[in-house]
């Protein structure tokens, strides 16, 4: 059997890409900006192009107390967003003055042919330093044979001081191409944040 071996001992010495190696890159494709906003919708840039998009949070912040950051999903550009989703939610949590931590699966937060908003979050404070960040990633979107696997990854601060490390997935429930993606809290505004969304190549 060959053994291969680097031609240098550096990182820095590599100037490029070995051309066998592909894949990777993130390749943003919108950026979208909450002002008091009732919802974010991506209506546009997800298709066949990328067989991986990620959608990234940075600093969602609520304008009410005491709600869910969620998302839903559309095969018709937009219109409606309503496609039957199979998930699972389970999360950790610590509080500041170290009272209570725990991990576990809440089942309140899952759907079963479930049509409504997936919660992404929970009990998320609207406090000024209150805010929720991570990354939502959908597979292969524009299927016509399988569902639309995701997966969800979210850190928070929650409205009564702790932080909490939560953990979404399933699937969307549709041969036809999702298309659209639209984000919202469960009751009042996103006071302020950032969604950007990337394609995986």
């Amino acid at each position: 059997m060959a053994l291969n071996f680097a031609n240098n001992n550096s990182l820095s010495a590599i100037t490029a890409k070995p051309s066998g190696l592909s894949g990777g890159s993130m390749n943003l494709i919108s950026t979208q900006t909450a002002s008091s906003s009732a919802t974010l919708s991506f209506t546009s840039g997800i298709d066949d192009t990328y067989d991986e998009y990620v959608f990234k949070f940075y600093d969602i912040h609520a304008a009410t107390d005491d709600v869910e950051f969620q998302f839903n999903v559309s095969i018709d550009g937009g219109s409606n967003y309503n496609v039957a989703k199979t998930t699972t939610y389970f999360r950790a949590y610590h509080y500041e003055d170290n009272s209570d931590a725990a991990l576990g699966y809440r089942t309140p937060r899952d759907l079963a042919q479930g049509t409504g908003f997936q919660a992404l979050t929970e009990g998320q404070g609207n406090g000024n330093d209150e805010s929720c960040i991570g990354q939502l990633t959908i597979f292969n979107p524009s299927s016509t044979t399988f569902v639309k696997h995701f997966i969800a990854r979210n850190s928070m601060y929650g409205r009564t001081d702790y932080e909490m490390d939560i953990y979404v997935a399933g699937y969307a429930n549709t041969t036809s191409a999702v298309n659209a993606i639209q984000f919202k809290m469960s009751s009042g505004n996103i006071d302020s944040g950032v969604i950007k969304l990337y394609g995986i190549s």
